[in-house]
């Protein structure tokens, strides 16, 4: 059995090794290392596969940084965020003198459940941040309505699910984080579309709030030493655009694997689910699998995730703590409702290996051994 890995990114360089390497040595070459035209090249591509208006940036953290500073929130306003996820939205909440209130999540899907908003809004709420978890949208139409309703920005956490499609009830099909006021991508080399260093971007339909967005990124500036507001130095490298522009080609493609892997673990493993519970797909959105992330029952996920490791597969809990348990953000978080669902999740999620590189002897060696495990 060749060696497993949690995401194989080396075997796929392999298998593009020409052409990136080809784009590599031109963006070296060129010497334009900063804004060169790479960038501009990925931003229309970009542009184009979404159907949005992108600016690129760092990385997925100053994407929600600069969102939320574009849409001028005031320290003690309040922004909702899921208590289930990575903790980069309510950083960036928190890092700007914003307060984030967390909100359970839903057990099928591990996205913001979207009927717990209600009990957390207040007269300072903002804006809302969901979180396409894994590689699936949260429930939008609703959300958006809530949203609507009481007059809240919408930022799209999209860092997991780029291609990801939702469908609204009338029919209407909308990429993921092309539905809110403003989408954010991270670019982190293990994401589905992911570059060899750090990267971000952010999306918007409105023009006017992607200038402002661009203005931002660049300290403040619309053209060269002439700075109209306080912004960030944010800029995705000429030579990680390069990088993209070729991964963007294959996405498509990196997709259909991911979901082709995820569907053999569904129908291979269906026999354990006296045992674990396996990913849920929602009815309204399709998913580009990021993750395939099981729930183990009865306590057994931290005693499994050894006898894996001893057996050479390796796996992952995201996340082990909910938001509201981090030390950091004790002293700011405010908390609506229950957080039940979340607190059990991160005892009982496991993320087993996923990637577009991943083999069917692969797998089948990982379900054999989960089988072992619980006999």
């Amino acid at each position: 059995m060749e060696s497993i890995q949690m995401m194989d990114l080396i075997t796929q360089y392999n298998a593009i090794r020409e052409e990136m390497d080809t784009a590599v040595l031109q963006s070296i070459r060129s010497g334009q290392y900063i804004n060169g035209n790479e960038v501009g090249r990925f931003t229309e591509a970009l542009s184009a596969y979404t159907g949005s208006n992108v600016v690129t940036c760092g990385n997925g953290t100053d994407a929600l940084q600069i969102a939320l500073m574009a849409l001028d929130l005031k320290p003690g306003d309040e922004v909702i965020v899921p208590a289930f996820t990575y903790m980069a939205a309510a950083e960036a909440v928190a890092l700007l003198g914003l307060t984030p209130v967390a909100v359970d999540v839903d057990l099928q899907t591990f996205n913001m459940d979207v009927t717990k908003i209600p009990e957390a809004l207040s007269a300072r709420t903002k804006a809302i941040i969901p979180v396409h978890l894994f590689g699936q949208t949260s429930d939008m139409a609703p959300l958006m309505d809530i949203a609507q309703q009481y007059n809240l920005f919408v930022i799209e956490d999209n860092a997991q699910s780029i291609g990801a499609v939702y469908s609204f009830p009338d029919g209407t099909k909308k990429q993921a984080g092309t539905i809110g006021t403003i989408g954010t991508l991270s670019f982190f080399p293990t994401k589905n579309l992911g570059c060899y260093g750090d990267g971000g971007a952010l999306m918007t339909s409105n023009k006017e709030l992607a200038q402002k967005i661009q203005m931002i990124g660049r300290h403040g500036q619309s053209q060269k030493y002439h700075h109209q507001m306080i912004g960030c130095n944010s800029r995705l490298d000429t030579l990680q655009a390069a990088i993209l522009n070729i991964k963007l080609d294959h996405l498509e493609q990196y997709t259909l694997s991911r979901q082709k892997a995820a569907d053999y673990y569904r129908k291979n493993m269906s026999f354990l689910t006296d045992f674990l519970e396996l990913p849920y797909v929602a009815p309204y959105s399709t998913h580009v699998s990021h993750q395939f992330t099981i729930r183990v029952k009865e306590g057994k996920r931290d005693a499994l995730q050894l006898y894996l490791k001893e057996k050479g597969i390796p796996s992952a809990v995201y996340y082990p703590l909910p938001i509201h348990h981090q030390e950091a953000f004790r002293p700011l978080i405010k908390i609506a409702g229950d957080l039940r669902v979340s607190e059990a999740l991160s005892k009982t999620v496991l993320s087993l290996p996923m990637h577009t590189e991943l083999s069917e002897n692969q797998q089948d060696y990982i379900i054999d051994q989960i089988s072992e495990f619980f006999k």
